[in-house]
């Protein structure tokens, strides 16, 4: 089964209007995965980040970001990840992957080389094909 590793931007861009192409991608993508036609991983740094930027830069409140994460969380076809291999984080950042949010994704990429990367962030992009991530 396909795998997608998202980051915060991505999740960002499924959850408000900023970009309605970038939505509409993140939205078939969520729509696949419940229907179990493919997975999605998210770290929970992915989760903390999307949590303060809701909070403190779209003002949204805290009981309705509680309710977007969890229905992310309970939805079928998306794991969440809790490990954090630091070694390789730190082979990631800060060197080739300058932002740490992204080198924790980086090192989930490392971990399951198979999955697919979704960010919107050119300089993320970059950074991916560097480490061969992306093609």
């Amino acid at each position: 089964m396909k795998a997608f590793i998202v980051d915060t931007n991505a999740l960002l861009s499924f959850v408000t209007d900023r970009n309605p192409k970038q939505q509409m991608k993140v939205a078939s993508l969520f729509e696949k995965a419940a229907e179990m036609d493919c997975k999605i991983l998210c770290h929970v740094h992915v989760i903390t980040e999307f949590v303060y930027v809701l909070e403190k830069v779209y003002g949204q409140k805290k009981t309705a970001i509680r309710e977007m994460v969890t229905d992310l969380i309970n939805m079928p076809g998306v794991d969440l990840l809790h490990h954090i291999d630091f070694k390789v984080l730190f082979d990631f950042w800060p060197g080739t992957v300058t932002d740490f949010g992204d080198a924790v994704v980086a090192s989930v990429w490392s971990e399951n080389r198979r999955a697919t990367v979704v960010t919107f962030d050119h300089r993320f992009t970059k950074e991916l094909k560097q480490i061969g991530a992306l093609i």
